[in-house]
């Protein structure tokens, strides 16, 4: 029998989330009945970046660091409740992603635990890297140079549906749309053709709600005195009820703080949408322009009225590049004149940096007062008239090719300790390699998915 409702809760809206967030969202859903799923969105272009440049560390590596501690507090529970988890913490790796999901049910003796891979993000399978060099990139003003490293296209739901429909208790993706996450779920449970846009939208819809966890439940939007949040240190993670007519209704999970009202809905239906009557993801393009947001109750809204358009000719992907090696270094200066002694190191870094002979672009901020506003050339000295006494801590960032040179120039914050202004204190500085990206269209008859079972254990 066709479900009527589908239960969809969020663990995670991030890559960095709370750990411990799916804990009462997996207590609430155990309570209700029907299909339920618990999703977990840990993957953005920076994430899946980083996770790169881990699977080039070891090959065994590349899924979510935080894969275990997200997904061990939850897993028997899952298991032992029926509810089934849909993630993209697969990132660079998703078949190390399924490996660990299973030794973690190996140690935690959860039987018959049906782990599943969704395949077919990976375009270096199926183009050249000159290929992929020549499309024009859609983010960005070129193709960045460097070695290639990894080519992800933005998957859609149907293979999320696929695996779901060999059994799987656990779907792991790598990249895909982030709304995806749910869909998937809802075209097993509900049958949705992806023709029927309305509702193929309407699902979207949902999972575009769901997909930043706890930013649709009052986080991201307090701001006291003009938004308050009740008992936000423990906000709740949310949960939408979808109906087969595709009304979704969004709630949190019981017994936490946050907030869920039209204001909070109304701001994350917006969030990331350029164009709302447009919104353009691998299964419909999104038209929210008629959307209509009722509160229903205490911390429920109801979501109607999504429409759908045909969805786009081309996928989206993320292309990742070699991209040199970043060198930092921080450094405080408080108490009187301190301002007059953090510029002053400024100029120092700067002297010593060109005394180097290397041509490599310099950031200098003054975080705290001079960062978030300040470009990568900006007078420190006109951006505002600060207080000569106070506490200002100096960053110089740089950015280049050479190992060798990025150390150099982090050390030279080092060495302000004793060979620069008096008073200097909590010195940090590191080098790390980076991974730049850039974003293209591809026709989407050019990539296949493929969903499968790992093991069973």
């Amino acid at each position: 029998m066709t479900a009527t409702t589908v239960h969809i809760g969020c663990g995670a809206g991030f890559a960095g989330d709370r750990w411990d967030a799916a804990v009462p969202v997996v207590a609430s859903l155990a309570r209700r009945s029907g299909p339920r799923y618990l999703m977990y969105e840990t993957l953005a272009e920076r994430t899946l970046a980083l996770a790169q440049q881990a699977r080039i560390e070891n090959p065994a590596a590349g899924y979510s660091p935080y894969l275990e501690r997200i997904l061990r507090p939850v897993l028997k529970s899952v298991k032992a409740n029926g509810i089934r988890v849909v993630s993209n913490f697969g990132a660079a790796n998703p078949l190390g992603g399924a490996r660990k999901i299973l030794e973690m049910a190996r140690e935690d003796g959860i039987a018959g635990l049906k782990v599943a891979v969704v395949e077919g993000d990976d375009l270096t399978a199926v183009m050249t890297e000159g290929d992929i060099r020549g499309h024009d990139p859609v983010e960005g003003i070129a193709m960045p140079d460097g070695r290639l490293v990894a080519a992800n296209v933005y998957l859609g739901a149907r293979p999320i549906a696929d695996a779901l429909a060999l059994g799987a208790d656990v779907v792991v993706v790598g990249r895909c749309a982030d709304p995806a996450l749910a869909l998937g779920p809802l075209l097993h449970e509900f049958g949705w053709s992806l023709d029927d846009l309305d509702r193929v939208a309407a699902g979207t819809m949902a999972g575009h709600l769901l997909e930043c966890g706890a930013q649709v439940t009052g986080g991201y939007f307090a701001d006291p005195g003009y938004k308050d949040v009740p008992d936000f240190g423990h906000v709740g993670f949310p949960i939408a009820e979808i109906s087969a007519d595709g009304t979704v209704v969004i709630g949190k999970a019981d017994d936490t703080g946050g907030l869920v009202s039209h204001r909070t809905v109304k701001e994350q239906l917006l969030y990331e949408m350029h164009d709302p009557s447009a919104y353009l993801t691998p299964d419909v393009t999104l038209d929210i322009s008629g959307v209509r947001v009722e509160e229903i109750g205490p911390d429920r809204v109801r979501i109607t009225g999504a429409r759908g358009k045909p969805k786009p000719p081309t996928l989206k992907a993320t292309v990742s590049f070699e991209g040199g090696w970043l060198g930092e270094g921080e450094i405080t200066y408080a108490g009187p004149n301190a301002r007059a002694r953090a510029e002053l190191a400024i100029e120092v870094l700067r002297t010593r940096v060109r005394d180097l002979g290397t041509n490599w672009p310099l950031r200098f901020d003054l975080i705290g007062t001079v960062a978030t506003f300040d470009g990568d050339g900006g007078d420190l000295r006109a951006s505002r008239s600060w207080p000569d006494d106070g506490e200002y801590r100096v960053r110089m960032a740089t950015h280049g090719g050479e190992r060798h040179m990025a150390q150099w120039i982090a050390d030279e914050v080092l060495s302000l300790y004793c060979s620069g202004p008096a008073g200097g204190a909590g010195v940090r500085h590191r080098i790390a390699p980076q991974i730049t990206t850039a974003s293209i269209l591809v026709d989407r008859e050019r990539v296949t998915a493929n969903a499968r079972l790992v093991e069973e254990n």
